[in-house]
């Protein structure tokens, strides 16, 4: 017969050991929403925009040596389509398209929610560019939300590498954001990838801050 006591306490001793691993217990970690967008490669790219076209800054953002491009695409499903998906540069060896739940009702695709880069088994889109169009397959997920880091930064938060965390946001809509992973990187800035849905349940805005309050069970 289970006790229901012994199983409960486990619970709160697990909780709190989890929790008892973070360092740094401050909302000290910047938001930055990330809108539907694309990574290309260069042969994509050129089929897209012609040959030897090169991708031009719009502007940076937070993560070293990234920048949104000032070249757009459409993106299509069975269903329906988006224009003005910015391509996110510099160039990359795999494509790949990003979207929220949401976004993906409009198109009429089912994405995973996927970490980036993995992409097999996951949804396809045509893409439609000014000189050309490609139908990128296997290519399409929704991102798992995650926080950048360098490891100086993961030591001062008592997370490593491919952790997954437990965040609480603030506010009058505050919420706690489960399975969050963890990402370190030398070439990282600090920073947690929401989409446009995760935002906007909590009210949330870029630079806005949220913080780690324990390990994910």
């Amino acid at each position: 017969m289970i006790d229901v006591n012994e199983v409960l306490i486990k619970d709160i001793v697990a909780d709190i050991v989890t929790k008892s691993q973070i360092k740094n217990r401050e909302f000290s970690i910047p938001i930055g929403i990330s809108n539907k967008h694309i990574h290309v490669t260069q042969e994509d790219l050129e089929k897209l925009f012609g040959e030897g076209y090169k991708l031009t800054v719009k502007n940076a953002v937070k993560q070293p040596g990234q920048f949104a491009a000032n070249e757009t695409v459409t993106i299509a499903g069975p269903k329906g389509s988006f224009e003005n998906v910015r391509i996110l540069g510099p160039v990359r060896k795999s494509s790949q398209i990003e979207i929220s739940r949401s976004d993906s009702f409009k198109l009429g695709i089912k994405p995973p929610v996927r970490t980036s880069g993995e992409l097999d088994n996951s949804e396809s889109l045509a893409v439609i560019g000014p000189k050309g169009m490609i139908l990128l397959k296997n290519k399409v997920i929704c991102a798992k939300r995650h926080i950048h880091m360098i490891p100086s930064q993961a030591k001062a938060y008592g997370v490593k590498d491919g952790d997954l965390v437990d965040v609480e946001t603030s506010g009058e809509k505050g919420i706690i954001l489960k399975n969050v992973l963890i990402r370190v990187s030398i070439k990282s800035a600090l920073e947690i990838h929401l989409d446009t849905d995760e935002a906007n349940a909590a009210e949330l805005k870029n630079n806005e801050f949220v913080r780690i309050i324990g390990k994910s069970r």
